[in-house]
């Protein structure tokens, strides 16, 4: 799902690119996508696009006459500038945006079509879709600690629920967890003064390094390529591939449809943390330990060795 730096990035493209200019017409190709009744899409024919906003990891199209379009990615939702007049015949493609000089063309890979669009009038009807997360960008540490207070959660949890953090999802929660040395499992009652400013230094350091390398990465042109998995990535998306710190495998715990990477020895003294269901189905031959579990797969082949996902 894109997340703060790809929305950030999508933000700053489209306001580049294409505000001060008219929205010609639209083509939608996949109805679902429309999740508001009233106004109509055709209301937005004709207006200018004059400035893009953000809420948490929704884009905010403002066109002339306060009206909105608001565009929820979801997980493989993406946008995509191309020719004007682009063909839709891609079946991914669900809409596009035509402007005089291109179409911004908004695709989706997943099967589970999930993207959504809500088209608002008036300012005061974005309020719906604030979640009332804090900008962790520029945020104190006074006002990131006071926000970890709210709700005792894991620190994974607490770190990707849009009521308390903006912006910040899968990837970039595993990437902070691990600058930040912390366990995703460790409770936000349990963090010391020392945790919280690590975490909050982490957030912060994070956040902004992957915007810049994304600014450089795109340039003066649009990103057509964002992914979950990003080259450079300490932990997301390298499960038993080595961590960059110390070299021991990547883990990870898998659950409904998310996954969380962590480094076992960066992050949780060298502790491997139990798959719920797996460590339930294995009992007392689940691996507690990183050395335990490379032990058994120096002495068992990978086709006889226990499936875990956690390790």
């Amino acid at each position: 799902m894109p997340e703060l730096p790809e929305i950030t990035v999508y933000q700053e493209r489209l306001r580049g690119l294409l505000v001060g200019h008219e929205l010609r017409g639209t083509r939608l190709k996949s109805h679902f996508l429309l999740r508001s009744v009233a106004p109509p899409l055709e209301a937005l024919h004709g207006r200018q696009l004059v400035d893009v906003g953000r809420s948490g990891k929704q884009l905010l199209l403002e066109f002339s006459g306060e009206h909105f379009a608001v565009i929820h990615l979801m997980i493989s939702g993406r946008l995509r500038l191309r020719a004007v007049g682009a063909p839709l015949g891609n079946r991914a493609a669900l809409l596009a945006f035509d402007f005089a000089h291109g179409s911004l063309v908004w695709t989706e890979a997943s099967s589970k079509k999930r993207s959504s669009l809500h088209l608002v009038v008036g300012r005061s009807g974005l309020d719906e879709f604030d979640r009332g997360g804090l900008e962790v960008l520029g945020a104190s540490i006074e006002q990131f600690a006071a926000t970890l207070a709210r709700e005792n959660r894991t620190l994974k949890r607490a770190l990707t629920d849009p009521r308390l953090f903006s912006g910040i999802g899968n990837a970039f929660s595993d990437e902070i967890l691990h600058r930040a040395r912390l366990s995703p499992v460790k409770l936000t009652s349990r963090l010391d003064a020392d945790e919280t400013e690590r975490l909050h230094a982490a957030t912060q350091t994070v956040l902004d390094s992957w915007i810049e390398r994304m600014r450089t990465e795109v340039g003066d042109g649009f990103p057509d390529s964002f992914t979950a998995a990003k080259q450079g990535m300490a932990v997301h998306g390298r499960y038993r591939q080595p961590c960059p710190d110390c070299g021991r495998p990547v883990q990870r715990i898998r659950y409904a449809e998310n996954e969380c990477n962590y480094c076992a020895v960066c992050q949780n003294a060298g502790r491997l943390l139990a798959d719920r269901g797996l460590s339930q189905l294995m009992h007392r031959d689940w691996p507690k330990t990183l050395a335990e579990l490379e032990e058994r797969r120096r002495g068992t082949s990978d086709t006889e060795a226990p499936r875990a996902d956690g390790p």
